[in-house]
């Protein structure tokens, strides 16, 4: 046999092999998505673990990632609308032990994509329940949006810090989730405020929730320990009255002012903030400050940041935007930024964390190429990264936010 004819022979086992393989892929990640369906379509008490199925590892396209995740929605939706129609009819929220009311009121027409959603804390604090009653009721008389859902929560404790103990934090994700599904909101349209105690609360929530929200307006509040930094990515406009020298809320604004201006100056991409100290205004700046609401509503929340900073407060998180740690790993005033540009994703600070994930989807990289992660100078990682089931089930569920689902992960040795 000679030898052009052979190489043509070679060329051609090849060429049907390649052939072949294509198509038996394909036929896998179809029947993954006919698996799945099947899956879905059991009773949900009786599915099998989903982390279980192989299905759930099977590497998808683009647009089956893309199906996989509408299915996965609309079967979440389903769940939340069958077990929490008796809270929401009550207006009554339960995480653990602690309890959250809350009461609204809905303005103007409802957009296409779906309701803006305020939630407006109340002040008060460290008072009997009735003072805290009382101003629960205020609270939901104070703004008026041209369109949205105005919430008022009532905090489930009459302690000092109403607002920034570690239940809110459950308990508002509960809450904003199910606003979505009941009420229409659109999750890209979620806006934190409060007034006094409610103010603190802002301060503190704004930069450990921040990628839960579209903007936030703080009122007459005092920071406590927390830091700016972490505001990177959620406007934030912050109102005091100029002669609110209790707890020196006035000169901290006037400080957190400064600060924010420096942020701005050095990282022009973020930091966006509207600052404003009403001079001849003690603790009530007679309803002034509801220029925050237009203002906040200019906004639509930053899913997928070309630069996240992450700075745990006391109450710790697991999640921030598109980075993940694993269960335990977070800790109180530990600092996190990383980067990203089209398929190249840099840590720049982890302090003492060793491990990191980086979630990913299409709206973030073309997924179908090479993903580069630097952590210290060095690459950590470098190839093509696989949507699955699994990752677009385990992202949704974690946070019950359809706005921040996530196809693909990868996690790194950020201490190499």
């Amino acid at each position: 046999m000679g030898r052009g004819k052979f190489s043509v022979m070679r060329s051609s086992v090849f060429l049907f092999l390649l052939l072949f393989s294509q198509v038996s892929r394909s036929a896998e990640q179809e029947g993954a998505l006919d698996k799945f369906g099947k899956w879905l379509a059991l009773e949900r008490d009786q599915r099998p673990p989903l982390a279980d199925q192989a299905f759930a590892g099977i590497s998808l396209s683009a647009v089956e990632a893309k199906q996989a995740e509408a299915m996965l929605v609309k079967d979440h939706a389903a769940m939340v609308r069958a077990t929490r129609a008796d809270e929401m009819q009550k207006k009554a929220i339960t995480v653990g032990k602690e309890t959250l009311r809350f009461n609204f009121i809905t303005f103007g027409e409802k957009p296409k994509d779906g309701r803006s959603l305020y939630i407006s804390m109340h002040g008060g604090g460290g008072a009997p329940a009735r003072v805290n009653d009382q101003q629960w009721r205020n609270q939901l008389r104070l703004y008026q949006p041209a369109e949205g859902i105005y919430l008022a929560p009532r905090a489930p404790t009459n302690s000092w810090n109403l607002w920034h103990q570690g239940h809110i934090d459950p308990l508002f994700d509960r809450l904003i989730t199910n606003m979505v599904v009941f009420e229409g909101v659109n999750p890209e349209r979620v806006y934190l405020m409060g007034y006094s105690a409610g103010g603190d609360g802002v301060y503190q929530l704004a930069p450990r929730m921040s990628d839960r929200f579209a903007a936030a307006a703080m009122m007459a509040g005092h920071p406590n320990e927390t830091s700016p930094v972490g505001l990177r990515n959620i406007p934030f406009a912050l109102q005091v009255g100029g002669r609110d020298g209790a707890y020196k809320r006035n000169a901290v604004a006037a400080n957190w002012q400064k600060k924010l201006a420096e942020l701005r100056k050095g990282d022009p991409g973020g930091y966006e903030h509207f600052v404003k100290i009403y001079e001849g205004k003690g603790h009530w700046m007679d309803l002034e400050d509801k220029v925050a609401v237009p203002w906040m509503a200019k906004y639509e929340r930053r899913r997928f940041p070309e630069k996240i900073v992450w700075k745990q407060d006391n109450v710790t998180h697991d999640r921030s935007y598109w980075l993940a740690l694993l269960d335990g790993h977070g800790k109180g005033g530990q600092m996190i930024i990383a980067s990203r540009k089209g398929q190249k994703f840099t840590v720049e600070d982890t302090g003492e964390l060793m491990c990191l994930t980086i979630l990913l989807n299409d709206s973030m990289a073309d997924l179908d190429q090479p993903i580069e992660v630097i952590s210290g100078g060095k690459t950590v990682f470098k190839g093509k990264v696989e949507r699955s089931i699994g990752v677009i089930s385990r992202t949704l569920a974690q946070r019950g936010d359809p706005g921040l689902v996530f196809s693909a992960a990868i996690t790194v040795d950020c201490g190499e």
